[in-house]
C-alpha cells in the first residue's frame, strides 16, 4: 500500500472543520493506505508552550483522534517527539536548505510580520515594510519558525510517504518538501526519497465555514464548534451566528453569512431538513431563529457520541499510554530504517 503521512499541531481541541476537512477522510484512508498520523508537538515549540501544556495538548489530540474512529491497529498514530530519528533527518535537510528560500516562504513571512508587528507604509520611495519591534519580540521569531518547512519535510519523507493530505495553505510547504527530497537525491546521486504529492481523498475538499459570517472555521478565528462542546455551548454559539434581515425577493442569492449557515446545515443535517429551510428562504418565509435551533440540535446530535467517547478515552490513561507507545514503536521502526540508509548514503558510520 502507498504510504500517507499527516500531522496536526496540538494547539487545542479538534473542531467540526478538522473533522469534516480531514479526520473523516482519515477514517477511509486507514483502510486503503499505510497511514501515519502524528501529533506535531515539536512544531508547537515555535510558540513556546509550557511543558504541562505540551503533554496535555498531545493527549487531547490523541484522545480525540481515537474517539473519531482512527484505529491504532490500522493506522500508526504517534507523537512526533517520540520518534527521535525525525530530528536527525531534520538536521541533514537543514544542511542542504538555503536561508534565502526559507525566508521567502509565505508562512514564515506572515508569522514573522505578526510577531514583529511589521507594517507596510507609503514613502517617497514607494510602498515598503517598516519594522516596529523591541528587544522582546525581536527574539520571538525563532529559528524553528524559519526552518518549519524542513521539519515538515522530515516528518513526511522519513516514512517515504508519497501522499500528504493538506489544505491550500500548506501547498508551498509541500513544494518545499518535494524540493528537499529532490535535492537530497541529486546531492548524493541516488534515487532514494520519493517526491510526496498533496492530495484529497475526494475530488473537492470540504470547507466548513465559521459562524462569524465569513471565512472557514478555525481555532485562531474564534468561530469554531469543537467536538468536545456540550449541548449548551453548541446552542449558544449557533444562536449567536451572524444573520441579516432576511430575503426581500424570492430565490435571492444568499449573502455569505447566510450561505455559511446553510453550508453547515448541508454537512450535519438531513437532506429533508436542508430542503425545508432552503425552500423557506427562497419563498422569503425564513425564520432564522428556527433555522438556528434546528442547526444547533443537529450539530449536537452529531457531536454527542464523539464527545462521550472523548471523555471516556481521556479518562483511561492506561489505554492512551498503550496506544502512544504502540504508535511510537511502529513509527520509530519505519523511521530508523530510513535513517540508517540516509546515514550510509551521506557517509556516516551506522549506529
Amino acid at each position: 500500500m502507498e504510504t500517507v503521512v499527516s500531522g496536526i499541531r496540538p494547539t487545542g481541541n479538534l473542531h467540526l472543520g478538522n473533522y469534516f476537512g480531514a479526520v473523516k477522510s482519515f477514517l477511509q484512508m486507514q483502510n486503503e493506505y499505510n497511514c501515519f498520523f502524528f501529533i506535531a508537538d515539536w512544531h508547537s515549540l515555535t510558540t513556546h508552550p509550557r511543558p504541562e501544556n505540551i503533554r496535555n495538548s498531545a493527549k487531547t489530540i490523541l484522545a480525540e483522534y481515537l474517539a473519531c474512529g482512527i484505529d491504532p491497529e490500522k493506522a500508526t498514530i504517534y507523537i512526533q517527539s517520540d520518534v527521535r530519528e525525525v530530528a536527525e533527518l531534520y538536521l541533514y535537510l537543514n544542511m542542504n536548505a538555503g536561508i534565502g528560500e526559507l525566508m521567502r516562504t509565505t508562512s514564515f513571512k506572515d508569522k514573522a510580520r505578526q510577531m514583529l508587528h511589521i507594517d507596510r507604509v507609503n514613502t517617497a520611495e514607494g510602498d515598503v515594510e517598516k519594522e516596529i519591534f523591541n528587544e522582546g519580540n525581536r527574539h520571538s521569531v525563532n529559528a524553528g519558525l524559519l526552518t518549519y518547512p524542513t521539519l515538515m519535510a522530515a516528518d513526511i519523507i522519513i516514512h517515504k510517504a508519497v501522499k500528504v493530505p493538506v489544505g491550500k495553505d500548506q501547498e508551498q510547504n509541500m513544494e518545499m518538501a518535494r524540493r528537499f527530497a529532490r535535492r537530497f537525491n541529486s546531492t548524493y546521486e541516488v534515487e532514494f526519497f520519493p517526491e510526496p504529492a498533496s492530495f484529497h481523498l475526494t475530488e473537492k475538499a470540504v470547507k466548513v465555514p465559521g459562524l462569524d459570517g465569513s471565512g472557514k472555521m478555525g481555532k485562531s478565528e474564534g468561530n469554531a464548534i469543537y467536538l468536545i462542546d456540550d449541548e449548551k455551548a453548541i446552542k449558544k454559539k449557533v444562536m449567536k451566528a451572524v444573520t441579516d434581515a432576511g430575503p426581500t425577493e424570492p430565490n435571492s442569492v444568499k449573502p455569505e453569512p447566510i450561505a455559511n449557515l446553510f453550508a453547515m446545515m448541508d454537512i450535519v443535517s438531513t437532506k429533508d431538513t436542508y430542503d425545508y429551510f432552503n425552500e423557506k428562504y427562497n419563498n422569503c418565509e425564513i425564520r432564522y431563529g428556527d433555522l438556528k435551533k434546528q442547526l444547533a440540535e443537529d450539530i449536537n446530535n452529531f457531536c454527542a457520541p464523539i464527545r462521550e467517547r472523548i471523555l471516556d478515552i481521556r479518562s483511561n490513561e492506561e489505554y492512551m499510554e498503550k496506544v502512544a507507545r504502540m504508535g511510537a514503536e511502529k513509527a520509530s521502526a519505519s523511521a530508523a530504517k530510513t535513517l540508517a540508509e540516509v546515514r550510509e548514503i551521506i557517509g556516516f558510520r551506522p549506529y
